[in-house]
């Protein structure tokens, strides 16, 4: 065994230092067009992840009135309360309650998401994205649709005991309407669970939410019926909470209320109300072409690389190395070239991400990528696959043509 790892790392020494030799030289056209293409491809492939990953992991709702949010952070175990839709911020009443008598804030007012299923008159039904708040006195805009229509405050929660009175009013976007071809003051069965209420569709908004790929179906309702609807009552728990103020000195007071949370203004914040697998989708796309470009592009010039190098394997034939050891040697090369544009690949896209966050922040007030040290990892693991597949073809084309008569030419 250990004559076997000796042999193999030395190998994989000679294949290092010949591949660093030939990148020196002038001959070194393929194998840069190759540590190029592998560069390019991971930096791309990264750049589009950490944005697919900012999509996935930031669930924050817009709101024009709103300078604040306080979201929970998902990296943190100090999250107040959390379900399988990710953490929640608890006791949401009391922290509004509590941020309003501020004489700095003009309101507060917790956001609870969730996916609900709704049927127009028993007829066919649809999944909708449901937001629930404690309305304004004054219509706001939320998630691009007003809260007018909503009687203000949160009738049913009756300071905590959830025996209030129940509104079922709803404000749905035009997604909705169409979905589900409604008209105002339609009532809307919600089913999930055990839990079976009504909703009344109060008005239906001009304006839609849209994610890019389309609008998407939205109903603004009061918390505590969202709550009871999808089971949130214990720990009054909320998605995030909506701050809105003219006064900057009151951020740190608003970091208070929830410690260990996430509090982001007005152009630091990315939106992303999706709800499909649209994130899942671009991380996919970016995976299957990184590796069928990268591959078909390694293995391309490396097998050039070999046809021209051809003479100098078939001397370590001679000398005695089996074709096995040369086979090593190979892969050995081509992994080294792989790892290099690996890395730099992964370099240029965390350099990527950063560009299309400070465009987009500029732009359109949002950064939707998100930079993670897995990327790192990921962009690397894919490199060396890309190197391993890649491989196959120079080693096949090794031990097609047999060394004696690549000698004896």
């Amino acid at each position: 065994m250990r004559r076997r790892f000796t042999r193999l790392y030395g190998l994989t020494t000679i294949g290092v230092r010949r591949i660093r030799a030939r990148l020196t030289t002038n001959t070194s056209g393929g194998l840069l067009a190759a540590v190029a293409a592998v560069t390019v491809t991971i930096a791309l492939m990264t750049t589009v992840s950490g944005i697919a990953l900012g999509l996935a992991s930031q669930s924050a709702i817009q709101s024009e009135d709103v300078d604040y949010w306080v979201v929970p952070d998902a990296t943190t175990p100090t999250a107040i309360a959390a379900s399988v839709q990710g953490p929640k911020l608890g006791n949401v009443h009391a922290a509004s309650t509590r941020l309003t008598r501020d004489d700095r804030i003009e309101y507060a007012t917790p956001v609870e998401t969730s996916l609900i299923r709704v049927t127009n008159g028993g007829g066919e039904g649809a999944y909708v994205l449901a937001l629930g708040i404690v309305v304004p006195e004054t219509p706001r805009t939320v998630a691009g649709l007003s809260t007018r229509g909503l009687t203000p405050g949160d009738p049913h929660y009756a300071n905590g005991t959830y025996s209030g009175p129940w509104t079922g009013e709803a404000v749905i976007s035009g997604a909705t309407a169409e979905v589900l071809d409604v008209q105002r003051a339609v009532t809307l069965d919600v089913e999930t669970g055990d839990t079976a209420r009504t909703l009344t569709v109060r008005r239906v908004a001009e304006n839609d939410v849209s994610t890019g790929v389309g609008p998407v179906p939205v109903v603004i309702v009061h918390l505590s019926e969202l709550q009871t609807i999808s089971g949130a009552t214990s720990g009054d728990a909320a998605s995030q909470l909506l701050v809105s103020t003219t006064d900057p000195s009151v951020q740190s007071d608003i970091e208070a209320v929830y410690p260990g949370t996430t509090v982001v203004t007005r152009t630091g914040l990315s939106q992303t109300a999706s709800l499909s697998s649209l994130p899942l989708a671009i991380a996919l796309a970016a995976f299957v072409t990184s590796v069928v470009v990268g591959v078909l592009f390694v293995a391309t010039m490396m097998g050039l690389e070999l046809l021209s190098d051809r003479e100098t394997l078939a001397v370590f034939t001679a000398l005695g190395y089996s074709a096995r050891s040369v086979t090593v040697l190979v892969l050995v090369e081509t992994l080294s070239i792989t790892v290099v544009g690996g890395v730099l690949g992964v370099s240029l896209g965390v350099l990527g991400i950063e560009a299309v966050n400070l465009v987009s922040g500029q732009y359109l007030g949002v950064a939707p990528a998100l930079v993670d040290p897995r990327l790192l990892g990921y962009g690397v693991a894919i490199a060396l696959g890309i190197g391993i597949v890649a491989a196959l073809y120079p080693v096949w084309l090794y031990r097609r043509v047999p060394a004696l008569e690549v000698l004896s030419r």
